[in-house]
């Protein structure tokens, strides 16, 4: 048995929650080493509190390694929800994830598969928030290439192409520097577009004085990483140099705060409150960072309602912005944390120190 399934049963016991069915397709891959896009068809790991593991699958994807699991195959034709039910203990609480399908549970009930039903996610999200040595030197190693990757595209944002092209030349450096493509699509926002959160880039050229928010991570071994850096083109105006440095501020009084002990709330806190104080708190949008490991964005947020103690393993982004629509300014500065033993590790070393790039239009 693997320590990523001894993890989970030994949470399954201590939330006295005697089986589970997992059926999202990255907590599967984290337990089994295999990653299986299914689509709308029926998947779903069982595990039981005694260690009994089968993995209930289509024929249509077809598995030949060993992954340490019984399979249970079907076919189209058949009752996928009820096949699994049969295999359940009718007579013990089941712990169902977020990401079954509800056409699938409702039939498992009406067959009376388990005597009652409970979310089972936190079981398995809980393990895989607290990272183990082989994947904190993944995300180490991941967001080393991303250093490298940001630095490249520092350095064309000035060359007078579109966000769309820059989308376009990231994805390449990230194949060309052994990821395995993005871990999520590129944030390249010139002006305007900077102060859009999450803008999608388009055709936008861009200007002397734009402040450019590049967010971007890549896919590593399985593992993603995550940074956003902004800098302006050509010239800096006063206001985009106070609000850069208030964001700045944030950045690190965000990563101080986060320890072991401490709450997620508190790693919000600190960089929210200091831009509060700074008077820029209604411009500050969004949560202050996510967990990240497999997935970009998995369970565990960086947010003002999480009160969840960190432990070391974790990690997460701190990633404060300032966003003002009207001005043309929007400021975002993000790196990973990883959780030592008495306090955090930050696994970017790209500048954060403001910076100015030639512009050539």
């Amino acid at each position: 048995m693997n320590k990523k399934l001894i993890r989970i049963i030994d949470a399954m016991k201590e939330a006295a929650i005697p089986q589970i069915i997992v059926t999202d397709t990255y907590s599967i891959g984290y337990i089994l080493g295999k990653y299986i896009h299914t689509g709308e068809r029926m998947k779903a790991l069982y595990i039981n509190e005694n260690g009994e593991t089968k993995l209930f699958m289509n024929r249509l994807f077809p598995i030949t390694e060993d992954l340490g699991t019984d399979i249970v195959w079907f076919d189209d034709i058949d009752d996928a929800a009820a096949i699994l039910a049969s295999h359940i203990d009718h007579e013990k609480t089941l712990g169902v994830d977020k990401t079954f399908a509800s056409g699938f549970l409702i039939r498992m009930m009406e067959e009376g598969a388990a005597a009652s039903y409970v979310n089972g996610s936190p079981i398995v999200d809980g393990v895989r928030l607290v990272k183990d040595e082989d994947e904190r030197e993944k995300m180490r190693a991941a967001s080393k290439l991303n250093d490298k990757v940001m630095e490249k595209m520092v350095s064309l944002v000035g060359c007078g192409d579109s966000e769309e092209l820059l989308t376009a030349k990231c994805h390449e450096l990230y194949k060309e520097n052994g990821c395995a493509g993005a871990s999520f699509p590129p944030i390249i926002s010139f002006g305007k577009n900077a102060a859009d959160p999450h803008h999608e880039g388009d055709g936008t050229l861009p200007k002397r004085g734009d402040c450019v928010v590049i967010d971007i991570g890549g896919l590593k071994d399985g593992y993603c990483s995550d940074m956003t850096r902004t800098v302006f083109l050509g010239e800096v105006s006063d206001r985009a140099r106070e609000i850069y440095e208030v964001v700045l501020e944030a950045n690190r009084r965000g990563i101080k705060a986060a320890k072991p002990g401490a709450r997620m709330c508190d790693v919000d806190n600190a960089a929210r409150g200091y831009i509060t104080e700074k008077g820029f708190g209604k411009y500050f949008t969004h949560r202050t960072g996510h967990s990240i490991g497999t997935e970009v964005h998995e369970f565990g947020d960086v947010s003002s309602v999480n009160e969840a103690i960190i432990k070391p393993g974790q990690c997460f982004s701190v990633e404060p912005g300032i966003y003002i629509a009207e001005e043309n300014i929007g400021v975002r500065i993000e790196d990973l944390v990883l959780i030592t033993e008495d306090g955090c590790e930050v696994l970017n070393s790209y500048t954060k120190e403001l910076t100015v790039v030639p512009f050539e239009g």
